[in-house]
């Protein structure tokens, strides 16, 4: 990878490498745009097989958070934090406390909190160290775990889809295939199950999935097979790359709609999916609901207003289908765009204003 040339495609302000000998964290910080306000985006830390494949997560996850931010009409910016190492194995009071003095050096130009691989009780380490960690236990001062509020986005992105393309949004009877159930996607199944929907699930881990199943009697299936499964929405909860050229022939439904993020492997293949008549709920604003919930924390939270906010998900992604219908254009193209038309605007009026 060019790393400048690659900073310059994506429009990055700044990349971090930060390595402690101590602890032995080795942490990418990637902040991609603060023209709405400080960068905002969770931690993730996986077992990346390289470096470049670490970066590269970094810069397309900060990338997607800053539109996820402008299209959720947040006053945030775009970042996230990659560390490499096996979460299962790797944690410790010293891995996060050194993460923590390298994010306060950054005097709250970014703010990070939990994401795959993390959860709320690392951060309280973190906290020891800076002001700038968000999704904190409700004993330590925080909201606690956004899974809950990131399914709640993600069902109105599927009542959304539902209403466009049928003219109910109601899920009841509706058969909805969940990939992953981890601490987002067993939320979906389990929102989904309430609202009515049959739910076939699956994820890497066989003992979650049939703990889920006892406890909530959805069909379990293959986490390999799941893509092909026939239903009327497709939910990615897990990583992302899970549609690409070859999987985009394979899926058997009528929407896309879940909390993964980069969901596409390409953002042309949102084309493909149109051609094929599937509508896709762009990932950014589908599982916007975390972000929401930990932007609302650093002003004082409050549950209602955050789910007023949240349940906006439904209205903003009708009009991202409208518009891609009336244009001709992908849902991803429109999207990006209306997000980009927020930043544009916000730059222009604080250039006018000294601001």
């Amino acid at each position: 990878m060019e790393i400048f040339e690659e900073i310059k495609r994506r429009g990055h302000e700044q990349i971090l490498f930060n390595y402690d000998r101590a602890s032995g964290l080795k942490a990418i910080i990637a902040i991609h745009n603060t023209t709405l306000g400080p960068a905002l985006g969770g931690c993730r830390m996986l077992p990346y097989q390289t470096e470049e494949a670490a970066l590269e997560d970094a810069l397309r996850l900060s990338e997607g958070m800053t539109y996820k931010a402008a299209a959720a009409g947040l006053d945030f910016g775009g970042g996230k934090t990659v560390i490499i190492g096996d979460p299962m194995k790797d944690k410790s009071e010293a891995l996060f406390r050194a993460l923590g003095r390298f994010i306060e050096t950054l005097k709250g130009r970014y703010l990070t909190g939990e994401d795959v691989g993390t959860n709320e009780e690392d951060f309280v380490w973190a906290r020891r160290e800076t002001r700038y960690v968000v999704g904190l236990p409700p004993a330590y001062g925080g909201s606690g775990d956004t899974g809950d509020n990131t399914a709640r986005g993600v069902i109105q992105a599927m009542r959304a889809a539902l209403m466009h393309r049928y003219g109910s949004p109601d899920l009841q009877g509706r058969r909805i295939a969940v990939q992953g159930l981890g601490k987002v996607g067993y939320h979906v199944a389990r929102r989904a199950i309430e609202a009515g929907a049959r739910v076939i699930a699956a994820d890497i881990n066989p003992h979650v999935v049939g703990r889920v199943a006892s406890a909530w009697g959805i069909e379990a299936t293959d986490p390999w097979a799941v893509v092909e499964t026939p239903c009327d929405i497709f939910a990615p909860c897990a990583l992302g790359n899970v549609i690409t050229e070859r999987t985009v022939s394979a899926l058997q439904c009528q929407v896309v709609a879940g909390s993964a993020n980069n969901q596409l492997a390409d953002d042309r293949l949102a084309d493909d999916l149109a051609a094929r008549g599937i509508l896709y709920a762009p990932d950014f604003i589908a599982n916007a609901g975390g972000l929401i919930q930990v932007a609302d924390e650093i002003r004082g939270y409050h549950e209602e207003r955050v789910r007023h906010q949240i349940d906006g998900i439904y209205d903003v992604l009708l009009e991202i289908f409208r518009k891609a219908d009336a244009s001709g254009r992908s849902t991803v193209a429109v999207a990006v765009d209306e997000a980009r038309r927020r930043l544009d605007t916000i730059q222009a009026i604080h250039r006018l204003y000294g601001s």
